[in-house]
């Protein structure tokens, strides 16, 4: 097939959802984003892979190391292509101007997908245990409102639409079942299903619901996806070629200290580039400091996690010891971490790192890393808005997965209409 199949990100985020189909060969016409650090991150990563294509990336070295700024970095993207980025929070109010924007950049051609995945805390089970009315009322709720709109205006033949687990349960499920009967108004039939991101090469225990729709398809079926067998573990992302960091340390460039193993070349996370970025460590008190220390030395030890209660009362910094027991935890060396969510923005307590030589909170770049970020994503907007983007995004190892499978897609229908053309 030799037309570049093109694609819209909706809510994109840091763009984890559009790395994966990036790299499987699709072209991003546009991303709409509400978050400004997410779209400069966004930006800046059609910059390098703009750079990359012209074989210019040593530019990206300057921006990194502080020789060029930011804006003189951006001003290497075309102008069309710096557009595409639209910084808009959707709603009744925008959705005509971003309409504007998009057709712009569109130029007459078509939109072959439209990808992405609103904000989840409306369904999220931790978003709707932490709001007092459990979400009730918030209009993040109905969101897939203007994806369905989206859909009705640029009729791709494919979309893919992200989002947590806890969308099969929201509203007894009056949420899902709305926004599949929206879908099929809009001229698609759709199948779901919950991917674990551990399937795809992601050294983590992610869960997420995946729907697809097809157009003028009246029985669409979830396709079996290409998975990944990997008998690797978190040691082989997190314990192997990074330098070493104390808390509060910022390594704004890292050389690697070994060669590249077998996880981090078959995953593309070490993919060319002789340094990565963002090797940084928030900064911690002497008390969590301690606290770390004990989390870390009993889950090499025996693999057993610490249990509030069982701190010393002098490193207890309350009294309630009879929920949330679970509040320091070390991410699994001998296996695949936890899920990284935002959270990880606000502290590091829940992604403690496995080394009593090291003790500390992972980095952004080690972060990234468990997410399946390849070592040249940069994520603008300081260390704490960087954290907030990875832990919101899709892991692109599993995006790609998906990307696939929708591109095979293309090219098999392709190939049927040169075939009957032929003819």
């Amino acid at each position: 097939m030799n037309k570049t199949l093109t694609f819209i990100d909706l809510f994109a985020g840091a763009g984890g959802l559009s790395e994966g189909f990036v790299r499987a060969g699709f072209r991003p016409l546009a991303h709409v984003e509400a978050d400004a650090s997410a779209c400069a991150t966004l930006t800046t990563r059609l910059v390098f892979q703009y750079l990359k294509e012209t074989n210019a990336d040593s530019k990206y070295l300057d921006y990194l190391q502080g020789v060029i700024d930011r804006e003189k970095f951006w001003a290497e993207l075309p102008s069309n292509l710096r557009r595409s980025v639209i910084h808009e929070k959707i709603s009744n109010d925008s959705i005509r101007r971003i309409y504007s924007k998009i057709d712009k950049q569109l130029d007459g051609s078509q939109v072959d997908l439209i990808i992405g995945g609103p904000p989840c805390q409306a369904y999220s089970l931790i978003g709707r245990s932490r709001d007092p009315n459990r979400m009730v009322g918030d209009t993040r709720n109905y969101l897939f409102k203007f994806y369905a709109c989206f859909l009705h205006r640029y009729k791709p033949r494919f979309f893919v639409f992200e989002n947590v687990l806890g969308l099969l349960t929201a509203g007894n499920q009056i949420y899902l079942d709305h926004m599949l009967k929206l879908f099929r108004k809009a001229g698609y039939s759709t199948d779901f299903k919950v991917l674990n991101s551990e399937d795809f090469g992601v050294l983590q225990k992610r869960r997420r619901v995946i729907v697809i729709g097809q157009r003028d398809n009246p029985q669409f079926n979830f396709p079996t996806l290409q998975t990944t067998e990997t008998s690797w573990n978190l040691k082989d992302a997190l314990l192997s070629d990074l330098p070493s960091l104390e808390p509060g340390q910022e390594l704004t460039i890292s050389k690697y200290t070994k060669p590249c193993n077998d996880y981090l070349k078959a995953s593309e996370i070490r993919n060319g580039l002789q340094f990565t970025s963002q090797h940084i460590a928030r900064p911690h008190n002497l008390r969590d400091l301690e606290i770390y220390s004990i989390a870390i030395s009993r889950w090499l030890e025996d693999r057993s996690r610490l249990k509030y209660d069982e701190l010393p009362e002098r490193l207890r910094t309350h009294k309630n010891i009879d929920g949330f027991l679970d509040r320091f935890k070390v991410v699994n060396p001998f296996g695949h971490s936890h899920t990284v969510v935002a959270h990880i923005a606000k502290d590091g307590h829940y992604y403690i790192y496995p080394d009593p030589e090291q003790v500390r909170s992972i980095s952004v770049r080690e972060a990234a890393r468990i997410q399946s970020f390849p070592d040249d994503f940069y994520f603008e907007g300081g260390r704490t808005a960087a954290y907030r983007q990875i832990g919101n995004a899709v892991p692109p190892l599993m995006a790609q997965a998906i990307a696939k499978w929708i591109k095979k897609q293309f090219d098999e229908a392709s190939n049927f209409a040169s075939l009957h053309k032929s003819r």
